[in-house]
């Protein structure tokens, strides 16, 4: 059964903005903590954004005041707005989401997506 479904990514300038979906399976978007990693080729994975429980959203530093996560209770849907994107912002995207906080951030999250591409070109 496939819980997370990404989709939005694509190829743009740098300075432009891109707006990433989740749609989540109801399982998937019950999960206390819901967000975004990404990981690009020869590079450690990262957090880029996530929510929890409370709707409390935390972002890795590099991406402060770029980017914004949200999500439409209704829908299911996370989202991941990208402003004033950068090259170094270019990697694989995944939706992510998991009761457990540690698991969450570990390398095999009860719910993950297949990953949308965004690739920022100089």
């Amino acid at each position: 059964q496939v819980h997370l479904v990404e989709s939005g990514g694509g190829s743009v300038q740098s300075g432009g903005s891109l707006t990433l979906s989740c749609a989540a399976s109801p399982d998937a978007y019950s999960s206390y903590y819901r967000g975004w990693f990404r990981q690009a080729p020869g590079k450690e994975r990262e957090g880029v954004a996530r929510l929890d429980g409370y709707g409390q959203a935390i972002y890795l530093h590099s991406v402060e005041g770029r980017f914004s996560i949200s999500e439409d209770n209704a829908k299911n849907m996370l989202y991941l707005r990208m402003n004033n994107l950068k090259p170094e912002d270019t990697a694989m995207y995944y939706c992510v989401a998991d009761p457990s906080p540690i698991r969450y951030s570990g390398p095999n999250p009860r719910y993950r997506g297949q990953g949308t591409q965004v690739t920022v070109l100089a």
